[in-house]
């Protein structure tokens, strides 16, 4: 059963890429664009945390907070953050819990690289009381997400 619009988010504990643990509660009565990447380093990957940093006035204008998630380790995350001056936590799901809870595991490149078990880029917008109200799951790993979409959910909701 996917997640979908009006469930209630799930929980999750994660490293950052300060080794520090992060979880999901810490970010109740915020805004919460929670962005699913495949791999750090990578060119689409980049684009798409560096748009999201690019932007990031506006969704602290629009009150939420942004948060980065791969199957990377911490380690990989720091380098991957310090290369691109990223303001916002970087976590890593190493042990893939919560990208399988968030339904977004999948391969990437199938028949290219075959990756197994990498997330999917997706993006979930959660409101203040922990209810999604936007999902977002993309199966190439070349697409982004509707940035603007994501923009004009977290400006329609409290």
């Amino acid at each position: 059963m996917s997640l979908k619009v009006g469930d209630i988010a799930p929980d999750f504990t994660l490293f950052n890429q300060d080794a520090q643990q992060v979880s999901l509660n810490q970010f109740k009565g915020k805004k919460v664009v929670l962005s699913f990447f495949p791999f750090a380093n990578t060119s689409v990957c980049t684009k798409e945390m560096c748009t999201f940093r690019d932007d990031l006035k506006e969704y602290e204008s629009l009150d939420a907070q942004v948060v980065g998630i791969s199957v990377d380790s911490p380690f990989a995350l720091k380098l991957f953050q310090e290369k691109n001056n990223y303001q916002f936590p970087l976590l890593s799901d190493f042990n893939k819990e919560v990208s399988a809870k968030y339904e977004t595991l999948g391969v990437f490149v199938p028949g290219k690289y075959d990756y197994q078990g990498v997330s999917k880029r997706s993006a979930f917008v959660i409101d203040k009381n922990g209810v999604i109200q936007y999902v977002e799951i993309l199966d190439n790993p070349g697409n982004e997400p509707n940035y603007n979409a994501i923009k004009e959910t977290l400006a329609k909701i409290q």
